[in-house]
């Protein structure tokens, strides 16, 4: 207890140097995943635009080995790919000890603790955004930007997406799973899918950040080379009814209150751009708002909202669509981690709900610090 005659400092003067000091937030790139290059891209813009006079930034790289090292370098050498080749780059972990809440760097055999006060993990694909690495900020007690570990696992895994999707009365496209357990009976398995949803069909692995092993058939016989391939990636593949339609993009934002952003729609041709890949490597071929009538944009946002409530996200998310021919709305996919730079779908989006880059990462950072507690 501090009294106005003690000659300590007063409460409202501690209170007032404590918060003086900077936000130590760790900003977590690379991965082992196929999309470790989209993770350096929108780290290093994502730490070029986090304010300085409010954080104080801590770089984490994972190198495509897995390899983790604190980096203390210059951001050109993250966005050009060389990052982990900086001679003062060391050994680092995220301590799941709670006590330490930081990293522990290991240089000439000593080991440094590194408090974190919030880390953003801008890591796609598996051992990134499927809820391995947001497990082990949970351990280590560190506030973290983006969904926990259940919903970013059933987002990452399409055949849980659907489920949670179905339960909830969300329209996707008309789906199968083939799971390891069938892998000796995959003619007779692809047989029944084939007279159940008819042709064409997308043949997905069931965890995957990327289209890679993603495939399109025609008849029996491409459907079975299909499935093949994708279980070459996971082990578990989703098989679903090839939609033809409108590629439509919501960005959702927040945690007991999520708004959705305006509705853009993906408007590049089917010959640059696979139309059940939503994957697009900048925000060119994004137009915003979407043509569509006001009942159904609000449709798109509510839906985007509700699927966002249902799977548990929280923070943000990119939720993608599909307008059928006949009008009929069907979600794609959420991604918990979309891409980060100024120029990918989810920050043009925002932007147009009024967010500036920094102020978008300013703001995912707040949030994270102030609904950690909260576990949907």
């Amino acid at each position: 207890m501090i009294l106005e005659n003690d000659n300590k400092k007063s409460g409202l003067l501690f209170i007032k140097e404590k918060y003086m000091a900077k936000i130590k937030a760790a900003v977590i790139f690379g991965g082992t995943a196929r999309e470790h290059e989209l993770s350096l891209a929108s780290a290093a813009e994502v730490i070029q635009n986090i304010p300085r006079d409010k954080y104080e930034v801590i770089c984490i790289g994972i190198t495509r080995k897995g390899r983790w090292l604190y980096f203390p370098g210059d951001v050109s050498d993250i966005a050009d790919g060389t990052w982990d080749q900086d001679t003062d780059c060391t050994a680092a972990i995220i301590s799941p000890d709670p006590l330490h809440r930081g990293i522990i760097t290991i240089e000439n055999g000593e080991a440094t603790v590194r408090k974190v006060d919030v880390a953003i993990p801008v890591l796609m694909g598996k051992h990134g955004g499927d809820g391995t690495i947001q497990g082990l900020l949970e351990l280590a007690n560190i506030p973290y930007v983006g969904s926990g570990v259940l919903a970013s696992a059933s987002c990452m895994d399409k055949s849980h997406t659907h489920m949670v999707m179905d339960d909830y009365d969300i329209r996707t496209a008309d789906w199968e799973l083939i799971t390891q357990r069938e892998i000796n009976h995959l003619d007779e398995c692809c047989r029944e899918i084939a007279a159940k949803l008819g042709f064409p069909l997308v043949v997905k692995p069931a965890n995957s950040g990327s289209n890679v092993g993603t495939s399109f058939a025609d008849n029996s016989e491409q459907l079975l080379s299909a499935v093949k391939i994708a279980f070459s990636n996971d082990n578990k593949v989703v098989v679903e009814k090839y939609i033809s339609g409108r590629k439509l993009e919501a960005a959702v934002l927040g945690s007991d209150q999520p708004m959705c952003s305006p509705v853009g729609e993906i408007t590049a041709s089917e010959t640059v751009y696979d139309p059940n890949n939503f994957n697009v490597s900048t925000g060119d071929d994004l137009t915003i708002p979407a043509e569509l009538s006001p009942e159904l944009t609000k449709k798109v946002q509510d839906t985007a909202v509700k699927a966002f409530k249902a799977i548990g996200c929280k923070g943000l998310a990119r939720v993608d669509f599909f307008l059928t021919d006949d009008g009929e709305l069907l979600l794609n996919k959420i991604g918990t981690m979309p891409g980060l730079r100024k120029n990918s779908v989810f920050p043009k989006l925002m932007e147009h709900m009024g967010f500036s880059h920094e102020e978008l990462i300013d703001y995912l950072l707040e949030q994270a610090v102030e609904n950690s507690d909260r576990t949907y």
